[in-house]
């Protein structure tokens, strides 16, 4: 019994050793490419935004209506995009408008604008987007997006929106509009 206490008590000591030995040798092995190379991006990937739109100028058969003539009109966008590779994506878009006329400002109508997100190449982005307005009206909307200035963690963007609207007993319409913004 003396015998196995001694043993054991010499294998403990050996096995606190061994550990100890791979301990040091874990910590003093080469680490290489930390901090020096990006982390790839996984995906799907998630960006949120915000922003500001005008939209610029309207034309239709009841004529052409510019912004910041009798009336100012501003949209605040806000969005989530999901990235499902780096090359496409798909949006979901909420945009209340403000209007104000005559020294009194409403908001005059609430936009859901989901889309589909291409990656261009060069900052570029097209958003292909449906659109579903609290006036009664409907369309699609083309915008062409162009990062700008990228940070770290955050980009600002400016882009180019083109409403065509229907419905809601108005004739067609075409918008073109200025937005800017940034994404996180």
């Amino acid at each position: 019994m003396l015998y196995f206490q001694t043993t054991s008590k010499y294998v403990l000591a050996n096995g606190t050793k061994l550990i100890i030995l791979v301990f040091f040798c874990l910590l003093s092995r080469p680490i290489t490419s930390l901090g020096q190379a990006p982390a790839p991006i996984t995906y799907p990937k998630v960006a949120g935004y915000m922003g500001i739109l005008h939209p610029l100028v309207t034309f239709s058969k009841e004529g052409t209506t510019t912004n910041f003539d009798s009336y100012y009109v501003v949209g605040m966008p806000t969005g989530i995009n999901i990235w499902k590779s780096a090359k496409i994506g798909f949006s979901f878009e909420f945009v209340p408008f403000i209007r104000a006329e005559q020294g009194i400002s409403r908001m005059s109508n609430f936009l859901f604008h989901p889309g589909i997100l291409v990656a261009l190449g060069h900052g570029f982005t097209f958003a292909g987007r449906a659109a579903f307005e609290t006036s009664g009206r409907y369309g699609i909307t083309p915008v062409l997006n162009k990062a700008v200035v990228k940070n770290k963690n955050s980009n600002f963007f400016v882009a180019v929106p083109l409403p065509f609207r229907f419905g809601n007993n108005h004739p067609p319409s075409f918008t073109l509009g200025l937005q800017a913004g940034i994404a996180f």
